[in-house]
């Protein structure tokens, strides 16, 4: 079967309930996507490892675009097809001017050890201490000024009214690309994701449609987070759900909430 037409979902607060589930609903409105010749891909903040919590080998879809595009596997064969990660220097380079702003921020190992993590923390959030608890097994200090060369991501952890704090940041980060995140764990906090240039999930998403000879025509994005943003601007039809910060709901069209299967909800306007 040729596919020529694709579907890129986020997964947290879109694809899922707020309780990590995929609703009768939205697996029927998988499998039809499918059915009608679709290419079904998530693309989310998550590593491997933490995807896999939450997603079955026997779910009906295609590929994972996973650390915020940072790589993609496919699915069913659970082979990585691309892969990025950071250079020696700007590593380095990342970790001198966090430690300079204060901030609590964890650096990760290289693909598919990105779930593997050292932390240094200023403040001791909330936010990242959870974090941290999550990944006990995985998590580890930073020693400096030891610290790891390559790696796949450095995540920061800001206070929700820290925005102005994040944009003087990504100011001093031009040589890596900056993303906005809100924390999966909270719901609140804001983390700031540094990854190679190249890097977000719409760049990985037009590089696995090249891949597969899929024209940028027959894209479909759907979202629900300023992670997203890259990805919603890239697709030809970008739809978020109505659970997304109100700015998004202003730039894209609205379905209903990741609660209310806001997922089938954009199936059924597409087929």
């Amino acid at each position: 079967m040729i596919r020529k037409k694709i579907i890129f979902t986020d997964l947290d607060r879109t694809l899922l309930t707020d309780d990590d589930k995929i609703t009768a609903n939205v697996l029927k409105a998988m499998e039809k996507a499918i059915a009608k010749n679709y290419f079904l891909v998530i693309a989310t903040g998550r590593n491997i490892f933490s995807a896999q919590k939450v997603l079955s080998e026997k779910l009906p879809f295609h590929y994972l675009i996973f650390s915020s595009g940072a790589g993609i596997i496919d699915w069913k064969k659970k082979e990585i097809i691309y892969e990025n990660h950071l250079e020696d220097k700007q590593t380095k380079k990342v970790i001198d001017i966090l430690l300079q702003n204060e901030v609590d921020f964890m650096v990760h190992e290289i693909i598919p050890d990105n779930h593997k993590f050292y932390y240094w923390s200023h403040h001791d959030l909330p936010d990242f201490r959870r974090r941290i608890e999550l990944y006990r097994d995985f998590a580890q200090p930073l020693e400096l000024p030891e610290a790891p060369s390559k790696v796949a991501q450095i995540l920061a952890v800001l206070k929700e009214k820290q925005f102005p704090k994040f944009l003087n940041i990504q100011k001093q980060l031009p040589f890596v690309k900056v993303i906005r995140a809100t924390s999966p764990l909270d719901h609140s906090s804001i983390w700031l994701e540094v990854f190679p240039r190249n890097v977000s999930k719409g760049k990985t998403a037009k590089w696995l449609c090249e891949s597969l000879q899929i024209p940028q025509k027959n894209t479909i994005g759907i979202g629900n987070d300023y992670n997203d943003i890259d990805l919603l601007e890239w697709t030809a039809k970008s739809f978020i759900v109505k659970n997304a910060p109100q700015e998004l709901q202003q730039k894209y069209q609205v379905v209903p909430s990741n609660q209310a299967n806001g997922f089938a909800a954009v199936i059924r306007k597409i087929l």
